[in-house]
């Protein structure tokens, strides 16, 4: 399987990398990243020793190196993209170049080469979920941030592609990713951290939001195995299937850590917050026969673990501003 992966230096794509490197002994890889503030060389140290990978320094709007790149490639899967929700309210056209307009790039060097796509977007694109419900892959999208409009936005591109050129593309929504490698600002990184140096816990308005985790091995696997045996063409949902209140997962962490919920903080909420997120991911699990392993419970506890163990990784990466208590304030 040879592979041109997009923003692999991030959370998700540097775990995918280590996932079908140790699992598929014929996998090469090429990454291609532009190393911004959420992606990190430290997520991928020493990879380069099996000999099947490379990484190149690129953008994914750079549609001549993409090209060169991606000639001896069966496939792209593109993670890149700019995540952070808070982030994408003070500046919203950040998230549409990267985002969406990068997304078109990249599928227009797939159309050219005959490429398969993997578009790797995210529960967000449905907006809020009602409380009777989960979404399936065939609701209507109604986001709610300029991060998930962007999102959303590239997927309708995704599709059209598909339906105008024939290309095969598929799609994957998964629910909330959680696990090493995680940059500190994001919401279980940033609750572990700020416990471990003695800080409050910020907790968005009444904490009552409603959000279902995956662990970020569970999410690799699957999106493997999609690659793999997948109907090109299609949408594919994923979920962890362990939905909890933020405030209860932010007692949880505390609890692993032995540090008292005194230090819970609550904030003010957001603005565009969206109360729960919730996914039916029946088509994968009938189809293709995909369930997580893992427990919320155990991989929880290792990934406090982990970021308890690994300080140097995450210390270089914090300042005021990456642990904010109200980061959509902040100027970015």
């Amino acid at each position: 399987m040879r592979l041109l992966i997009t923003g692999g230096m991030g959370f998700i794509g540097s775990n995918f990398i280590r996932t079908i490197l140790a699992s598929q002994n014929d996998a090469n890889i090429i990454n291609v990243d532009r190393l911004s503030y959420g992606s990190n060389p430290a997520n991928l140290m020493g990879i380069e020793q099996t000999g099947r990978y490379r990484f190149v320094k690129g953008d994914i709007n750079d549609f001549e190196l993409l090209k060169d790149l991606a000639k001896d490639s069966e496939a792209v899967v593109n993670f890149a993209a700019e995540t952070h929700v808070d982030r994408s309210i003070p500046n919203p056209s950040g998230f549409y170049q990267s985002n969406t307009a990068g997304v078109v790039a990249l599928l227009e060097v797939c159309r050219l080469l005959d490429l398969r796509f993997l578009q790797v977007s995210t529960d967000e694109v449905y907006g809020s979920a009602p409380v009777e419900r989960a979404f399936s892959e065939d609701n209507r999208l109604e986001p709610s941030s300029p991060y998930s409009a962007s999102k959303g936005a590239a997927e309708l591109f995704v599709t059209a592609w598909c339906k105008t050129y024939g290309l095969s593309t598929c799609i994957t929504r998964s629910s909330n990713n959680f696990g090493s490698y995680q940059f500190p600002e994001k919401f279980i990184p940033k609750t572990i951290i700020r416990a471990m140096l003695g800080l409050r816990v910020p907790v968005y308005g009444s904490g009552r939001q409603i959000r279902d985790w995956i662990y970020v091995k569970d999410h690799c696997e699957a999106l493997e195995l999609i690659l793999q045996k997948g109907q090109w063409g299609e949408i594919y949902n994923i979920a962890g299937g362990n939905q909890f209140e933020n405030l209860e997962v932010v007692g949880r962490v505390l609890d692993i850590l032995h540090k008292p919920h005194a230090i819970i903080e609550h904030v003010e909420d957001r603005p565009g917050h969206d109360f729960r997120y919730s996914l039916n991911a029946s088509k994968l699990e009938k189809t293709l026969g995909w369930r997580p392993k893992h427990s919320f419970e155990t991989a929880l506890a290792q990934t406090v673990a982990w970021y308890v163990e690994n300080e140097p990784w995450w210390r270089p990466l914090i300042n005021n501003k990456i642990l904010s208590p109200t980061p959509w304030k902040e100027t970015w």
